[in-house]
């Protein structure tokens, strides 16, 4: 485990000295946050009726979305990996003595929390300072929120557990693009980034029902604003948990197969 910790440890430090990008990605979020509630208000005041989420809540939503996009985007892949799988130095992690998977992991996972470490706590505190609708709202309740710390940790490791797949593919691809794209687009569009998944058609609801990215932030987010009460968390919590167990597993084994077929080029 220090092994692992060490990657994880080495990443999130790396991460943390890039504040330019950090800077450029707050005002980022900040412009597209507004532009997306400018069109939710818009939508509402134009007569929107019996809508799946009230307005205070859409906009809480749309800034949680904000403050943790470094962290729940899909399209972050790292490029140190995809170069060491290209040229053939993949060889060398090869050789270490641990698991390749979890190396990965832990090394995906401390550079998903750097990139969002230095940017969600500058918009939370100027957002919640913003004159109504703008504003982010606070939790319904404490348990609320306590729950959705719980469900946001595991969205976290669920989200890093997918990120893992994307190496693990182009080991075979010896490309970074075309499958693992196709996979960041299904997965952009079903965990809520662009529009809660409540808003969703029928048809595309029971698509999203049966895949696991709604609860990266979907979930999670819906329990802060209270679109989902407390009361009706066990279950998609547990989904949300054997979710997360499935990737883990399931990356495990698929590298493992891999790796015995991998040819090494390059040197």
């Amino acid at each position: 485990m220090r092994a692992y910790l060490s990657y994880f440890k080495l990443k999130f430090i790396s991460g943390l000295q890039y504040r330019q990008a950090a800077y450029a990605g707050i005002a980022t979020q900040f412009f597209f946050g507004f532009v997306y509630i400018m069109i939710y208000v818009a939508f509402y005041q134009t007569g929107g009726k019996n809508l799946p989420m009230e307005l205070p809540q859409l906009i809480t939503y749309v800034w949680l979305n904000q403050a943790f996009f470094a962290l729940i985007c899909q399209f972050y892949k790292d490029s140190e990996l995809f170069t060491l799988i290209k040229t053939g130095n993949i060889s060398y992690e090869f050789s270490r003595p641990k698991s390749i998977y979890f190396l990965w992991y832990f090394k995906i996972l401390g550079q998903r929390l750097a990139n969002v470490f230095l940017r969600f706590l500058p918009l939370f505190i100027v957002t919640i300072l913003l004159p109504k609708p703008y504003n982010f709202g606070m939790p319904t309740s404490p348990l609320a929120f306590l729950i959705f710390l719980v469900s946001m940790i595991i969205g976290t490791l669920l989200i890093t557990a997918l990120t893992v797949f994307y190496p693990i593919i182009t080991l075979v691809t010896l490309n970074e693009k075309g499958i693992t794209n196709i996979l960041i687009v299904i997965a952009d569009l079903f965990s809520g980034i662009g529009i809660p998944l409540v808003f969703f058609p029928k048809l595309l609801l029971k698509v999203s029902s049966v895949l696991p990215f709604q609860y990266i932030s979907d979930l999670p987010f819906r329990i802060y604003v209270g679109n989902i009460p407390v009361s009706a968390c066990i279950k998609p919590m547990i989904i949300q948990f054997v979710w997360l167990i499935l990737l883990v597993l399931i990356g495990q084994l698929l590298l493992r197969i891999i790796i015995k077929r991998v040819e090494v080029q390059g040197g």
